[in-house]
């Protein structure tokens, strides 16, 4: 008996909190209303988390001249967690609170090598992040760390790196010099989860990151899939051009040599599309088509195979809105079975969501033990 008490007041308390994750504010007859709970027990629960300081007063709710109602909201920086996005020439440092909002973040130029002088730039550079933003150290969950290599699910062991030349001590390398916790994750399934974040009714759904290399991530049923040898959702090896051009992984006519950002601008994406709105240069349009036919194909094998949404993401994704009609249209061309496109969605994540992914590791395991 004790034991099934402790697991109802775990889960009330689980509710309560997780309500707080979704609306600004709530009264204790919001609550009670919308968990079917009593107020003595919303009352106990709200007591007991503002004692843990992750919820707090926030105001008040009702008639002028009346009783009126408190109102509580949560304390998202009660805790943070920290993410990095390790590119070949940048280092990225994001801070998450516990609604999973970016609270700030930093793009470092550093370019990468295998070596202690560069992983201690890594930690110098988290350390100055924490310092600058006044980050209260006794709040950091963690470090995630989204790397472009795949790694196996105790989230600490590379077993392929072919864009970057991360070893399989990887993980020890970065304990050397960041003090706190540390997971890495896949660049692309980091990035999947910050967009699962967001949109929580997620089941089904294939996420293709377009960086500067080309990754992907599937959710089924909502979860992450791995796959049988954590490799899953690597569509930047599929064949689009057979005998076409050489990927960094040796193979010829691999997706990534054809979507990889880079095909569009080197270090300046921002640049590139607000000079695609006006340009007339006939070679950059005419890249950018064949851009566009690529995107569309690379989509239409995904649905053929899997038959669900996509989602367009990564650091191209972020600048596809004025365009989603077009790839839609030309996905409709070369589709079997589709009378609408409307399956091709653009990604809510847009900016660092490879670093804020990795971080949000550490936020989703904090919520599940309250």
């Amino acid at each position: 008996m004790a034991n099934f008490d402790f697991n109802l007041k775990k889960f009330n308390t689980s509710n309560i909190y997780s309500y707080f994750l979704s609306h600004p504010d709530a009264t204790k007859q919001d609550l009670a209303s919308a968990l079917n709970l009593t107020l003595p027990t919303v009352t106990k629960n709200i007591d007991y988390l503002s004692e843990l300081g992750l919820i707090e007063v926030s105001g008040s709710r009702g008639q002028t001249g009346g009783r009126r109602a408190t109102t509580y909201s949560l304390c998202s920086e009660a805790k943070v967690a920290l993410g990095l996005d390790i590119t070949k020439h940048h280092v990225s440092c994001v801070v998450v609170d516990l609604n999973g909002k970016i609270i700030s973040f930093k793009r470092n130029y550093l370019v990468f090598e295998y070596n202690d002088a560069y992983f201690k730039q890594v930690g110098d550079l988290l350390k100055e992040f924490i310092a600058e933003r006044k980050i209260d150290e006794s709040k950091i969950l963690g470090v995630g760390v989204g790397i472009p290599a795949l790694v196996q699910s105790d989230n600490r062991t590379v077993f392929y790196s072919g864009i970057m030349e991360f070893e399989e001590n990887t993980y020890d390398m970065f304990r050397k010099f960041i003090p706190y916790d540390i997971v890495m994750f896949n660049d692309a399934k980091a990035s999947c989860f910050a967009e699962k974040w967001v949109n929580k009714d997620i089941q089904n759904t294939f996420y293709i990151m377009l960086s500067n290399n080309v990754g992907g991530a599937m959710i089924i049923n909502g979860q992450v899939y791995s796959g049988n040898n954590f490799r899953s959702a690597e569509v930047g090896h599929i064949t689009l051009v057979p005998q076409g051009r050489q990927c960094y992984c040796g193979q010829y006519g691999c997706v990534d040599p054809y979507l990889a950002a880079t095909n569009l601008s080197q270090d300046d994406l921002e640049g590139y599309f607000a000079n695609l709105a006006t340009t007339k240069d006939e070679k950059i349009l005419d890249n950018w088509n064949r851009y566009l036919d690529y995107i569309a194909s690379t989509v239409n094998i995904v649905r053929a195979v899997l038959d669900c949404d996509v989602i367009l993401g990564g650091y191209v994704g972020a600048y596809l809105e004025p365009y989603m009609d077009d790839i839609r249209k030309r996905a409709l061309k070369i589709s079997t079975f589709d009378s609408n496109a409307d399956y091709i969605k653009m990604c809510t994540y847009k900016h660092e969501s490879i670093a804020a992914g990795a971080a949000l590791h550490y936020i989703s395991e904090f919520i599940q033990t309250i």
